[in-house]
């Protein structure tokens, strides 16, 4: 039986959750969980190292690198390829507002 996953914490939820390029007529949505979504903030919008941002997350270095890797190779395909991109979704608690 494997390990239940533990829950990502994260700050606040998105302000804005769905982007789209303009004049892109693609339905296949590219979909980054929230935990992504905030390992990217913490990183690289707040500059935090990874270390840090895992603890604030609750999580541990290596599981970080794999959520912030696993985010910015989603944020990069709907760039590349023109995808909407929707945040939504993954196993996290919010700790503030």
């Amino acid at each position: 039986m494997a390990r239940p996953k533990k829950w990502r914490l994260v700050s606040k939820e998105p302000k804005v959750t769905f982007f789209k390029p303009h004049g892109v007529q693609e339905k296949t949505e590219v979909v980054l969980p929230v935990d992504g979504f905030e390992a990217l903030r913490l990183t690289d919008v707040e500059g935090l190292e990874q270390d840090a941002a895992a603890k604030l997350m609750g999580i541990s270095r290596q599981t970080y690198g794999r959520i912030l890797a696993h985010a910015r190779r989603l944020v990069a395909q709907a760039l590349v390829f023109g995808k909407p991109l929707r945040i939504k979704g993954g196993q996290y608690k919010l700790i503030g507002e």
